[in-house]
């Protein structure tokens, strides 16, 4: 028996990254390999690195490596740190948890602030239903008498639980606190699909990834870089070779990198930039945050909770649904792939079997935003779910109603 990995029509691919390609991308992506150390790659190479910083919102490097977002999470904390150094990571979500568990293997010593206690409505924790509280955060430091913390880690846009948080605030709590440690964050799904200001937040190393709002296939990640943290790299003591800021800031003043780049994602990346400096980025983010609305009003329709559970951090890049007590919620998922031809983002770690994902990022317009609720609304009724109104309808009220500018 042979399996059909290619049936009729396009695939739905609603997971919250990797996220769709445009086709313009993948045409760029298809150009044919040049010489990574001849001319032509030198301008291809320039104008990457001056249009990501437009992206990054940064006047300062931004380090590219061939390498996933992990790659990234381990290029900033070892830039930066010493073997047993304290560094405090925020719990919001899955993400958190697995840098923080990176850390630990680093040699780092991680300590792990979260909010306390379990949702009485669902049975989850608090602290993968908010965003960072920057009011610990600072509580924390200001504790820190002797300055022992090195780094503040936390995550952006939390891709498991679809929680955005505040960094200009946690930046306001580590200035508030008086404190000296640099401020790590993590916008692998976040940037070019919500605000990030790398620069004007105050930022010391932001890590990010191709394959979200890029629009990008995975196997590109970012190190945007401070002043501070570059200083703090000059005597920073965990091993780093491939890592290392320094060759790579400095051979990219011709626009070359010290070892072999990704020719053809640089390409894609090219015209990525390019596709969203083409409008201002205020306008993409809005696009997001419509589409965000238009997702949540279904969910909000159907009766069924949004995992984030404040209204104030709400991502734009994917709504979080908690599915009623004693429903699975990958059985619920295999189902919607299975019959409907649309993929789901799975809920992960603490929060595995209670809550499925759907993206709102890449290359999707409204119609395809309704065709994936739809999936969903087919989905839970054939699992017996009583749905309390019809989200695809309100779906369709709300984008009708709210033209897109």
């Amino acid at each position: 028996m042979q399996l059909n990995l290619h049936p009729t029509g396009r695939h739905f691919l609603q997971i919250p990254g990797p996220s769709p390609v445009p086709d313009r991308i993948l045409r760029a992506m298809s150009l044919p390999t040049i010489d990574h150390r001849g001319p032509e790659f030198a301008t291809l190479g320039l104008n990457v690195i001056a249009k990501v910083k437009q992206i990054f919102q940064t006047q300062h490097p931004v380090v590219i490596y061939p390498a996933s977002g992990t790659g990234a999470w381990e290029a900033a904390l070892c830039n930066v740190c010493s073997p047993g150094d304290e560094v405090l990571m925020v719990e919001t979500g899955h993400f958190a948890w697995l840098w923080q568990k990176l850390a630990a293997r680093l040699g780092l010593s991680t300590e792990v602030l979260a909010l306390p206690g379990t949702c009485t409505e669902t049975g989850l924790p608090n602290a993968w239903r908010h965003g960072v509280p920057a009011e610990l955060v600072e509580a924390r430091l200001k504790a820190d008498t002797g300055h022992r913390i090195r780094a503040v880690c936390v995550v952006h846009n939390e891709t498991s639980t679809g929680a955005t948080s505040d960094i200009a605030a946690v930046r306001r709590a580590v200035d508030a606190a008086g404190h000296p440690a640099l401020l790590l964050v993590d916008t692998i799904s976040g940037l070019a699909s919500a605000d990030y200001q790398h620069d004007a937040w105050g930022v010391d190393v932001t890590i990010s990834g191709s394959q979200k709002g890029l629009m990008l296939p995975p196997g590109i990640s970012f190190n945007a870089v401070s002043p501070k943290a570059l200083e703090a790299s000059k005597s920073a003591q965990l091993p780093k070779s491939y890592w290392a800021w320094d060759e790579i800031i400095e051979m990219n003043k011709t626009g070359y990198w010290p070892s072999t780049p990704n020719t053809n994602l640089l390409y894609g990346l090219h015209e990525a930039c390019d596709m969203l400096l083409a409008r201002p980025l205020a306008d993409t983010f809005a696009r997001h945050q419509r589409w965000a609305k238009g997702v949540r009003g279904a969910v909000q329709a159907w009766g069924l909770p949004v995992q984030c559970a404040d209204p104030a951090v709400y991502s734009p890049v994917l709504t979080g649904v908690v599915t009623p007590l004693g429903l699975d919620a990958d059985a619920l998922r295999k189902t919607i792939h299975q019959r409907f031809d649309c993929s789901l983002g799975t809920g992960l770690g603490k929060i595995k079997g209670r809550m499925f994902r759907i993206g709102h990022l890449g290359d999707c317009n409204d119609l395809t935003l309704i065709a994936a609720l739809a999936a969903c609304e087919m989905g839970l009724k054939l699992h017996g779910v009583a749905l309390a109104g019809s989200g695809v309808q309100a779906a369709m009220d709300f984008f009708s109603a709210n033209p897109a500018s």
